[in-house]
């Protein structure tokens, strides 16, 4: 009972967080309804783990339901990691083009510079 009430006072502090990160415009709509729903369904775990244990049992698990909570937690810890893993890799060529595209301009601009006259013969 205890250690429902500390996993509840937990749940409800990221739910304050949140709230707060929503606010101050921290975290996108999806986000937020992710992560409030994340922490309603994980709140409800905790409220009836004993009916997830039941659950368990029934479902042929041989661990118990928070065991089972836990290993569901870590398979969408990875799956986050390698959503987060693609987002990086995707945003680091984004930023090698523009990078590329930048120094080209550059180098287009100081040969102009350089050479006024070749591009003033080679439109006569």
């Amino acid at each position: 009972m205890l250690q429902q009430a500390i996993a509840l006072i937990i749940i409800l502090f990221f739910v304050f967080r949140l709230f707060i990160l929503k606010k101050r415009a921290g975290v996108s709509a999806n986000e937020f309804i992710f992560w409030l729903v994340f922490w309603f369904i994980a709140g409800l775990g905790v409220i009836f783990v004993k009916d997830l244990d039941r659950l368990a049992a029934a479902l042929g698990f041989s661990a118990s339901g928070i065991q089972i909570i836990l290993y569901a937690a870590v398979a969408v810890l990875f799956y986050m990691n390698f959503r987060l893993r693609l987002k990086i890799e995707k945003m680091d060529k984004d930023m090698t083009k523009v990078v590329r595209e930048i120094a080209l301009k550059e180098k287009d601009v100081k040969s102009e510079a350089q050479n006024p006259k070749s591009e003033i013969n080679s439109k006569f």
